[in-house]
């Protein structure tokens, strides 16, 4: 989905308020919203990558990663 720049800044402005604090965190993906858990820590990791324009065009990106272990119930 293209966004503008502005709007992919609320999005990540929405996920953040939805991690913050304690219970679980809802995040939309799509057309759907799925219910996450996570702990009061967890792993966080953000990659930027770039592509030459030797490849069929310059292209930058960011991802941002963030885990846990989920706990039995």
């Amino acid at each position: 989905m293209e966004v503008s720049r502005d709007e992919a800044a609320d999005l990540l402005q929405e996920l953040a308020r939805e991690l913050r604090g304690q219970g679980d965190a809802e995040v939309a993906v799509g057309n759907k919203t799925v219910r996450l858990s996570p702990p009061s820590a967890v792993t966080y990791e953000i990659e930027t990558d770039e592509r030459s324009p030797m490849l069929g065009g310059e292209e930058q990106s960011v991802t941002v990663t963030l885990e846990w272990e989920t706990e039995d119930e």
